[in-house]
């Protein structure tokens, strides 16, 4: 079954609050018959869109297809949440890469931010930017280790921007009293994922890209990437397909696994409700709750898991039970929009960057954590082709394990780690 298709109609955007309210672009035509580019990028996301507009800047020829619509695939759906650093802690990534290593992929993560509010500047996107990403720990044990972490980081990185918070002093950010405590990251932003990815769409094609939108990639070869109605014949390849890429790369799916995430808004609350303040908000979860707030005070929540390429037939319930949970008084919150979208994962929850053969280039598996990264990877990738590989390198250099057992043994192995995960969250482990 082809995720790309199993949940949604081509060329139609999931029935989101984002869908709702950003205003949406114009078509771009499908491809049709043969063209002929310096690089064709497959999939039309953060990765795939930012490629494109640095590529083309710098004189580079370019052709983007997506099978649907740009935005479509986890660009266009998920929690808006913009967070520097690495998806994996700098204390794990020494241990796993080395201090000198370590060091370059926290730069590079605080560089996934700025290049993010300097697109958003650049490009005049009105995507609701606001400051501040918290995290909040369920158990004083978590609480400790956050707190250390933050010293780390000042000690180790000069990285001042986060603030260890007990539980009332997390209470002035959140209604509700279930958590020990946390960390505010006042580096960290959080905004509307459609508006962003369609404003950088805007950008890549007044910098000369062409798009193709309901161009089903069917085929990749070296140079050649075929359609079902065309083909493009091109002499580097991006694929920034995430977990969308389907069977288009064994060697990445190896390494990839896509999984279905779930999101609700509910209707509009009154002032502090759910949040105090304007920020995003992430909790300690081996499957993570998260959420902020809209302009117009809706919670948008995320949480929940399916196993399967199949969405839940009643994703609203699905995600009331963690709503619930952290917002106990929210309990019976009407919710007026629930979607869903699949990200993708690695073993070790590291993005996956790879130059598998010449002029064909990936990076995909952002874990949870690839509004800033994405986008900066599209860059490290337009960097790449045009000879300049030191950040690509440091990224493609993280130990990138394949799952056991391959694509036939993901999906179980995968719900055995939720079922324990989860049972673990809900006692307390």
């Amino acid at each position: 079954m082809d995720l790309l298709f199993a949940n949604d109609r081509q060329g139609t955007l999931p029935p989101s609050w984002y869908a709702e309210v950003t205003p949406p672009l114009a078509p771009f035509p499908a491809l049709r018959g043969e063209t002929r580019a310096d690089i064709c990028i497959v999939g039309a996301g953060f990765t795939g869109l930012s490629a494109a507009l640095h590529l083309a800047r710098a004189g580079r020829s370019v052709v983007v297809l997506d099978a649907h619509r740009v935005g479509f695939g986890a660009s266009g759906r998920n929690g808006g949440q913009v967070l520097g650093g690495q998806r994996l802690d700098q204390i794990a990534l020494e241990r796993m890469v080395g201090r000198d290593d370590a060091r370059k992929l926290w730069q590079i993560g605080l560089d996934s931010v700025r290049i993010v509010q300097d697109l958003i500047e650049e490009g005049d996107i009105s995507c609701d930017l606001h400051s501040g990403a918290l995290h909040a720990d369920w158990q004083a044990k978590g609480v400790a280790e956050s707190h250390d972490y933050v010293a780390h980081l000042a000690r180790h990185y000069d990285y001042t921007h986060a603030e260890p918070l007990d539980a009332p002093g997390l209470r002035r950010y959140v209604n509700t009293d279930v958590y020990a405590g946390g960390v505010i990251d006042h580096g960290s932003a959080h905004l509307n994922p459609l508006a962003y990815v369609s404003g950088l769409a805007r950008m890549a094609r007044a910098a000369g890209v062409t798009i193709h939108e309901k161009s089903h990639v069917r085929q990749v070869a070296p140079g050649h990437v075929t359609t079902e109605a065309g083909a493009v014949r091109a002499d580097q390849v991006v694929l920034a397909c995430n977990g969308y890429l389907g069977g288009l790369h064994p060697q990445t799916a190896a390494r990839v696994m896509p999984i279905n995430n779930f999101i609700v808004a509910t209707a509009p609350l009154p002032d502090s409700a759910a949040l105090h303040r304007r920020i995003c908000a992430a909790d300690s979860n081996f499957v993570v709750n998260y959420y902020r707030t809209t302009p117009d005070n809706r919670l948008l929540f995320g949480g929940g898991e399916s196993y399967g390429y199949r969405f839940p037939r009643d994703i609203a319930a699905l995600v009331r039970r963690p709503l619930a949970r952290t917002f106990p008084h929210l309990a019976n919150v009407e919710i007026t929009h629930a979607w869903g979208g699949t990200l993708a994962i690695t073993m070790n929850r590291m993005p996956h960057f790879a130059q598998t053969r010449p002029g064909l280039w990936s990076a995909s598996g952002y874990s949870g954590h690839g509004v800033a990264m994405a986008t900066l990877a599209g860059r490290m990738i337009a960097e790449a082709i045009q000879g300049q590989t030191d950040r690509f390198d440091v990224m493609a250099r993280v130990p990138s394990p394949r799952f056991p057992g391959g694509a036939a043994l993901r999906w179980p192995l995968l719900v055995s780690a939720m079922t324990w995960y989860g049972l673990r969250d809900k006692l307390g482990i």
